[in-house]
């Protein structure tokens, strides 16, 4: 087994089994708990490093990733390149029974140092692709330009679609199946077990 294979990524993360409403809105049977991805750098480096190389070739001038792990990843990734950081921070609306509600907010002081820019967007793990979608959209905004996305592991073919769909390029080390449905086709939902809301990341 590659030590950057998606096996072993999940080796590095607490995987539960349950119900979970993502941040997109979707329901799944699988959370991954990514809080302490980076706590122990030297265990993360390698994937780190695989996807620095893969994003060398755009030559950006920026990294961005959304808080909380995209932007340890954005970091990392961005002093490699020797090239600047930016995150965006999650806004989420009081109510909301829609998907991809969340938005990402740059903080003021990035706002005019992305303008006109070629930025790689980064996250951990992107399944739906809600926080690096916010991410993208708050990046056109500001009159940067993505030009392409990367995650560390990224589950089923949602979130990347999205990119392919507008012409962002995509960039990964490790691919993996992933399971989860709209609300109203739940089969979780339909046999009444109790759903648990879970935050960013994953989603």
């Amino acid at each position: 087994m590659s030590e950057t294979s998606a096996a072993a990524f999940l080796e590095l993360v607490a995987a539960r089994r349950g119900h979970f409403r993502l941040e997109s809105g979707h329901h799944s049977g699988l959370w991954l708990d990514l809080d302490a991805l980076f706590s122990e750098p030297h265990r993360i480096a390698p994937f780190v490093a695989s996807l620095t190389t893969a994003l060398r070739p755009y030559g950006v001038s920026v990294v961005c990733g959304p808080l909380v792990g995209g932007a340890f990843l954005a970091q990392l990734v961005a002093q490699a390149l020797q090239i600047e950081f930016c995150f965006t921070e999650r806004v989420m609306p009081v109510q909301s029974a829609t998907l991809y509600q969340a938005r990402y907010r740059l903080p003021p002081v990035f706002a005019a140092r992305v303008d006109g820019r070629r930025v790689a967007m980064v996250d951990d793990v992107m399944s739906a692709g809600s926080a690096l979608r916010g991410t993208y959209e708050e990046l056109q905004a500001h009159a940067a330009v993505p030009v392409v996305a990367g995650a560390l592991l990224i589950l089923g073919s949602t979130g990347a679609d999205f990119f392919a769909q507008r012409g962002v390029a995509i960039e990964t080390v490790a691919r993996d199946e992933y399971e989860w449905w709209l609300p109203e086709k739940c089969p979780l939902s339909a046999a009444r077990q109790p759903l648990e809301d879970v935050p960013a990341p994953a989603a």
